[in-house]
């Protein structure tokens, strides 16, 4: 008897659902299941709470400030989601926000938004004049080459395709590398502008900006 009694004990053990297993007199198991019960909360309610929107704030005038300053102010606020760009179209990065100053936002002042409302700058080094309004990068959206004459070698680059070849070469006579691209501007190309894109090499000639072309 003891033995069958460790045997339905076991069986029991085995089994993955949750039972209650107790062994009879005679040896044999018998269980009994209670149904689960699961806290139900009304529907849509954890996804409502999940996806509050955030507290309202106005949005100050940032144009003029330095750029650093001006997102210290926006944390602020509580606005948490932060961009800036070069208002000048050359694509270069803001690396150190204090040499940088606002030229633009992109939700006007004394708006009334929600804190989780992203704020973008457009943005020049603090030596430079803001632009009349941003200057938008260039693109070769319909396969067409854009005219890159004046616009920084990083932002035609970045224009084209990742897998295109592209030479630069210093268009004066100093022959030198053109390392930081942000910083030098396209005089001439190669194709010209119009030209359908099917994956040719593309030539830059360009020198820094200050400079002029040859």
């Amino acid at each position: 008897m003891r033995t069958r009694i460790i045997t339905a004990a076991l069986l029991c053990a085995a089994v993955v659902s949750v039972t209650a297993c107790e062994p009879t007199e005679d040896g044999k198991s018998s269980s009994s299941s209670a149904p689960s019960q699961a806290v139900e909360s009304p529907a849509g309610e954890l996804a409502k709470d999940d996806k509050a929107d955030g507290d309202q704030a106005t949005v100050p005038n940032f144009v003029g400030m330095g750029l650093q300053s001006a997102q210290d102010k926006a944390q602020e606020l509580g606005f948490y989601g932060l961009d800036s760009h070069d208002a000048l179209g050359r694509d270069r990065m803001q690396a150190f926000d204090r040499n940088w100053k606002v030229c633009s936002q992109n939700v006007a002042a004394d708006t009334s938004t929600s804190t989780d409302t992203r704020l973008d700058f457009g943005a020049v080094k603090l030596e430079e004049d803001c632009p009349a309004k941003d200057e938008k990068p260039p693109s070769a959206e319909g396969g067409k080459m854009p005219d890159f004459n004046g616009k920084s070698v990083k932002a035609a680059r970045g224009a084209l395709d990742s897998g295109v070849s592209i030479t630069v070469n210093d268009a004066s006579a100093g022959d030198r590398m053109v390392l930081m691209e942000s910083n030098w501007q396209v005089c001439t190309q190669s194709p010209a502008p119009g030209t359908a894109l099917n994956g040719q090499p593309v030539e830059f000639t360009a020198v820094k900006f200050g400079e002029s072309c040859p």
